[in-house]
């Protein structure tokens, strides 16, 4: 009997770059533009605020790409480590590992006779990748890739730093604040929306989280702006 091939679009494939990329372009989008504006309302001038600006997205982009390669790494050397050890486990004990898989598929609603073939077959094939897949749920669609994380996070942070850094250059200092904080908003609210959408999930509430933990750090740094300048 012939099987006819049903092709489905999914979005898990997605999520380990995907996420770096909404982190690192949100990131460097809402932190960049806080900066801006705490700099902006504290009294400075224009070469101070695009200095801060810039050398904030130099420093947050590298930052990202550091934090993201060695928090990646550590799930990528779990992984590594729990893979290690079925695999030795198959060498040392095969049939408790045949029946720990089989009871996995029990456990998922077959009965006991066809668990126990669906996994003898499975371990003919391929006894680890069934294992790596069933037992420890790590797949090649979401398993950590380190320098793709950091690579996808460093460029995405760059990228959303460089929005409200290009609008402090272009407008008169005394309309940055309110400039940035409106672009920024503007350019979280485009980010989210794609974001959830790219993910599958709805384009309005991924719209309005970023927009509400943008808004909430820009006022933060804003007011912290007008502290410090007013007592220097």
């Amino acid at each position: 009997m012939s099987i006819s091939r049903h092709d489905e679009k999914h979005f898990v494939h997605r999520i380990g770059w995907l996420r770096a990329a909404v982190m690192g372009a949100n990131d460097g989008l809402v932190s960049t533009a806080s900066l801006i504006i705490g700099v902006a309302t504290a009294g400075s001038g224009h070469p101070e605020i695009l200095i801060a600006g810039f050398a904030g997205l130099v420093a947050g982009a590298m930052s990202m790409a550091a934090g993201e390669y060695v928090s990646v790494s550590s799930q990528s050397d779990a992984e590594q480590a729990d893979i290690a050890r079925e695999a030795r486990e198959l060498v040392e004990a095969p049939e408790a590992e045949l029946q720990e898989l089989a009871r996995i598929y029990v456990e998922r609603g077959l009965d006991e006779d066809l668990a126990r073939q669906v996994a003898i077959q499975l371990t003919e094939k391929d006894a680890l990748g069934a294992h790596v897949r069933d037992e420890l749920g790590i797949s090649d669609m979401v398993a950590a890739r380190p320098l793709q994380a950091a690579v996808v996070s460093a460029v995405t942070f760059a990228v959303g730093a460089g929005a409200p850094l290009i609008v402090a250059a272009l407008v008169p200092v005394s309309q940055v604040p309110i400039a940035v904080g409106l672009a920024t908003l503007v350019a979280l609210a485009t980010l989210g929306g794609l974001g959830a959408s790219v993910g599958g999930a709805g384009i309005l509430k991924g719209a309005l989280r970023v927009i509400f933990w943008g808004t909430l750090a820009m006022v933060a740094t804003a007011a912290a702006g007008l502290i410090f300048g007013v007592a220097l």
